[in-house]
């Protein structure tokens, strides 16, 4: 979608060809910041939410290329949020993490693929719009909205009920008595757009910003003269017989909201369409079927998007059978089990004039192509990168090639095709065998290739950097280039080093005069003071980012000890039991913590006064709660006399340190059994799950 056209005129007159890194890195840090304000503060933006991710990722680009020149407060060091005082906080009871993303019907079916190995069983996909809007989060007790929230920074929204219930196609109360959290999309028409906009003197650059800024307003009554409408697409029942997201979008259909008129299910391995004949039959618009069925259905999106009354910029495929998300998990960035496939990005021809190898923290080696600058939606591409061999196999890529450069999403440059071999001879690139900074033989890890070297430069480097940096550890006065000459000085060679050095010897060096030696001092002092979370994430272990460390506290592993005892029996099955971790991460965390030199790691950081363990409140340590139900995982079926809605005994559960599913699997331990229960009860029978009736439960309550 176009955005304002000023904009993009003004961000041009500031990227000429030939530009100097560290000037574009300082320009896009003060224009990000900008746009943050006028987006999240003023709810005023001036350009779309499309050409801001453009921004920010090519600040992340340069930044990863040029770590020299990264600032300390840069907009990438910390997480956008659409938070306001003018509302109150309120944190989600999950993440809204963000999607990854291909752009053709190729990558999707490869995708596919892939995710069907990674679970070990024949799936299904559900394929739906991915509306240009602004989410929502519906919270409903007893069938009556409750609750209204913004996205906000993907952790904690706002909380705009009262704005939410002026929405005429917003149930205020549903067909049944539910209490469950739902997730949808809030939206303006184009029509509706163009018309109010144009009197309020065009100060919106495009419906999705006009949609967000009007929740935003103070008077519910001001939103209720805009004609918003919305879209829901998911509901998080506490406990449901439906493990199918194609019959819960059904089920949504059932409460009285608003779905997609068009939705796909589809299936390598081909689907019985009998089995939803019901439901088809609600829907006329709804199909499913195979792979030929599925890019049927993808093209018809592509011609028809224009004629939609609303704005979409792809289409959203999630895995069907709800149980196996949670083995598949999650990255800190999006959930394994979905993504997004996007349509159409700009391409241009450039020439290839060198391959370069980078070297990241965890070692892993990518390649990068260095071309001839070209203009690609409104941005100098210069650096592309080629993933891995296989990419580069594929595409059958050389130095001096002329290939077709696209910013896919408009966002991250990639190299779509070669449309021209070089004349020179040069034959397709070969990742080399030894790292090129350190010279240690390479290994390879599923498609990519790795330095196992920890003690190479440039890995050693991007550690300490990624430790220190914001959004971690937040070390001020202690950014890339002050860890660049730390190190070329031997004064740091590694994360302790941070904590062990003696500042002062800065003094007299370029650039470290007394004030800015006393504020390193202050900055290295006040991180000792973060929280394990921080200190567990800000260690830059592989698949052991902030997502994963939240939910291993949540787990009970709320110190490092417990984390490395329990990795010490070399059980996956440890890991993968805790709801979001799939057997990738469970694996890469047995690894990491029998590792001798990130134990030695963390044991001198802990010597240092780094704290590798929660620090429990004194009210919170009292335990309002014995836990009895510590490491058991708890379902329910049927109805009770004490417990209305049922999902109030599963609450008595987690309270009681004990995890909730919503449906019987191999790690169920306890089955809540009322009246008229259902097919939950064979299954645990099967299973071997211990059934628990209600007023054995009432009373091991009150035997704690």
């Amino acid at each position: 979608m176009k955005g304002d056209s000023n904009s993009r005129n003004k961000n041009s007159k500031n990227n000429p060809e030939g530009f100097d890194p560290k000037e574009r890195i300082d320009y896009l840090v003060r224009e990000l910041q900008r746009h943050q304000y006028l987006y999240y503060v003023k709810a005023q933006p001036e350009i779309s939410d499309r050409e801001y991710d453009a921004l920010f990722d090519e600040l992340l680009e340069l930044e990863k290329k040029y770590p020299q020149y990264a600032r300390p407060d840069s907009p990438t060091k910390r997480v956008g949020s659409d938070l306001d005082n003018e509302f109150p906080e309120v944190p989600h009871p999950f993440p809204m993490l963000s999607l990854d993303k291909v752009y053709s019907s190729d990558e999707l079916a490869e995708w596919m693929e892939k995710t069907e190995r990674a679970a070990g069983r024949p799936l299904s996909f559900v394929v739906e719009e991915k509306v240009d809007g602004s989410t929502i989060v519906l919270h409903y007790q007893n069938g009556v909205l409750q609750r209204a929230v913004t996205r906000g920074n993907g952790y904690v929204g706002n909380d705009i009920t009262e704005n939410v219930k002026t929405i005429k196609d917003i149930p205020l109360r549903l067909t049944e008595e539910v209490s469950a959290v739902f997730r949808g999309e809030i939206y303006i028409e184009r029509e509706d757009f163009y018309k109010l906009n144009a009197e309020m003197d065009n100060i919106y650059a495009n419906p999705r910003n006009f949609a967000a800024g009007s929740l935003r307003r103070k008077k519910s009554s001001e939103v209720a003269r805009v004609p918003l409408k919305s879209y829901v697409y998911d509901g998080y029942f506490p406990v449901t017989d439906v493990n199918e997201h194609f019959l819960v979008v059904h089920r949504l259909y059932e409460l009285g909201f608003r779905v997609f008129n068009r939705l796909g299910l589809f299936s390598i391995n081909g689907l019985d369409v009998d089995r939803y004949g019901s439901v088809l039959k609600e829907h006329p618009d709804w199909v499913c079927g195979g792979l030929r069925e599925l890019e049927e259905f993808v093209e018809l999106w592509k011609k028809e998007r224009e004629k939609l009354p609303y704005d979409i910029d792809g289409l959203v495929v999630k895995v069907n059978e709800i149980d196996t998300r949670d083995a598949l998990g999650y990255t800190a960035h999006h959930p394994r089990w979905a993504l997004a496939l996007k349509f159409e990005a700009p391409q241009t021809v450039s020439e290839i004039e060198a391959i370069d190898i980078q070297v990241g923290r965890t070692g892993r080696v990518t390649p990068v192509a260095r071309i001839k600058p070209v203009w690609i939606s409104g941005a100098v591409v210069r650096n592309v990168t080629l993933h891995n061999q296989d990419y580069i196999d594929a595409l059958d890529v050389a130095v001096g090639d002329k290939v077709a450069v696209s910013r896919r999403g408009e966002v991250i440059p990639a190299v779509e095709e070669v449309v021209e071999k070089n004349t020179q001879g040069n034959k397709t690139f070969k990742m080399p065998d030894k790292c090129p900074v350190c010279g240690t033989q390479l290994i390879q890890d599923g498609a990519h290739i790795f330095c196992p070297n920890r003690r190479c430069p440039e890995r050693v480097f991007n550690r300490i950097a990624f430790f220190a940096g914001k959004g971690q550890m937040d070390i001020e006065n202690l950014g890339p280039e002050t860890i660049k000459k730390l190190i070329e000085l031997g004064l740091v060679k590694d994360i302790p080093d941070i904590y062990l050095f003696d500042p002062d010897k800065l003094l007299g060096v370029e650039g470290f005069g007394e004030k800015k030696v006393k504020l390193i001092k202050e900055g290295i002092e006040k991180s000792k003071e973060r929280p394990f979370e921080v200190v567990l994430a800000s260690l830059g272990l592989d698949e052991v980012g902030p997502k994963v460390v939240e939910l291993l506290i949540e787990a009970g592993f709320d110190s490092v000890d417990k984390i490395i005892e329990a990795a010490k029996k070399k059980d996956p099955e440890i890991f993968t039991r805790i709801e979001g971790i799939g057997p990738k991460t469970a694996q890469k965390i047995i690894e990491q913590f029998n590792d001798p030199e990130i134990i030695e790691l963390i044991d001198k950081l802990r010597k240092i006064g780094l704290k590798f363990a929660v620090e429990k409140k004194e009210e919170e340590e009292k335990e309002k709660y014995p836990q009895i139900f510590e490491g058991q995982t708890w379902c329910v079926t049927g109805s009770f006399e004490n417990f209305k809605p049922r999902d109030l005994a599963m609450e008595e559960v987690k309270k009681r340190g004990g995890r909730v599913s919503s449906q019987v699997t191999g790690k169920t331990t306890h089955l809540l059994v009322g009246e008229n229960p259902g097919s939950k009860l064979d299954k645990a029978r099967k299973l071997g799950v211990k059934i628990v009736t209600e007023n054995e439960f009432l009373r091991l309550l009150k035997s704690a």
